[in-house]
């Protein structure tokens, strides 16, 4: 009787220092092999899994310990997939939390107004930590696997900053890119003037995109977009330099010679009438609306002043003008 109290009091003792060793490390700052670790969670790793990869990316402590520390904190089914970084101070418990809340740590990667696809792409095999699973596709192929087979890239990847898990796939972000495009065009065709000549979305955000390319100052976009409406309602070449521009492709040089403007081609909007065959740019919000719903004015032409904005004229005798004015004022 004696050795059976003997032997249970040495179990709860050693119960309750297992306790407090227990304790003290989920309270206790991880070690670190340097000053932080990284580890990216795929959906579907296993507690036992996502403990070893810890351990591998620097927590200087056993595999096992965190394991069962996920397993005894009734937690470890709630742990979200995603890219997780820690620093000095982090203890089991806070590991464990961060996780579980889903803190990710988050890149970024952004799309500017005004860029073609070729930039996008650039600019995405250039991002932090995105995994590049299109750098073996063609533009057509990019856009199978977005599910818009048959669609011109150009103008379809709504311009702004998104965030990703690193590790991430550089098509998880384009789509995203273009599910807000979808829906930033589908809402500003809504709002279209009753009496616009375009026939389509699509067709909106053509010409939305040499908006964005033409403006050079916001308080002349609406009224940049009426001019070519007035143009696109009588037939008028659109004549606008970015389509050409566009045109030429990786073999612009930055000097637009007037052999290129005498050149037909789908984009050449001199030799042309109608809007270009496809966007040639991203545009932003306020260029798909200023696409729409354009300022209504006489203007049939303008030209840069020189300081961003614009010039407008009704008659071609007075654009002559404007032209011989403010390329002169500009000329060495």
């Amino acid at each position: 009787m004696r050795f059976g109290r003997f032997f249970l009091l040495v179990a709860l003792a050693a119960t309750v220092a297992a306790v407090s060793l227990a304790a003290a490390w989920l309270t206790r700052p991880l070690m670190l092999a340097g000053e932080t670790a990284e580890i990216s969670i795929e959906p579907g790793r296993t507690p036992r899994e996502i403990a070893d990869a810890w351990v591998r990316a620097g927590v200087q402590t056993s595999p096992l310990f965190l394991y069962e520390w996920f397993r005894w904190s009734g937690r470890a089914r709630q742990i979200r997939a995603g890219s997780y970084e820690i620093g000095a101070g982090t203890t089991p418990i806070r590991l464990l939390d961060k996780m579980v809340r889903g803190d990710e740590t988050l890149a970024a990667v952004r799309f500017n107004e005004g860029w073609t696809f070729r930039q996008i792409r650039a600019e995405l095999a250039r991002a932090e930590s995105l995994k590049p699973s299109i750098a073996a596709l063609s533009d057509a192929d990019v856009m199978t696997a977005l599910g818009a087979g048959g669609v011109s890239p150009e103008g379809r990847f709504h311009p702004d900053t998104y965030l990703y898990s690193k590790g991430s796939s550089d098509l998880a972000v384009l789509k995203r890119a273009y599910r807000a495009m979808e829906r930033r065009l589908a809402e500003a065709w809504q709002e279209r003037d009753p009496a616009t000549p375009l026939h389509s979305a699509d067709e909106a955000l053509a010409l939305a995109s040499i908006v964005e390319k033409e403006t050079g100052t916001a308080a002349d976009r609406g009224r940049v977009a009426g001019v070519f409406v007035n143009r696109l309602r009588l037939g008028m070449p659109l004549q606008t330099d970015p389509t050409v521009i566009f045109g030429l492709g990786t073999s612009f040089d930055g000097n637009l010679r007037k052999r290129d403007l005498l050149a037909d081609g789908p984009y050449n909007s001199y030799t042309r009438t109608g809007l270009p065959p496809t966007p040639i740019a991203v545009p932003g919000k306020a260029s798909l609306l200023a696409a729409v719903r354009p300022e209504a004015t006489k203007a049939l032409y303008f030209v840069a002043r020189g300081d961003g904005s614009s010039e407008f004229s009704e008659t071609l005798a007075d654009h002559n003008r404007a032209v011989n004015r403010f390329q002169r004022r500009s000329a060495p």
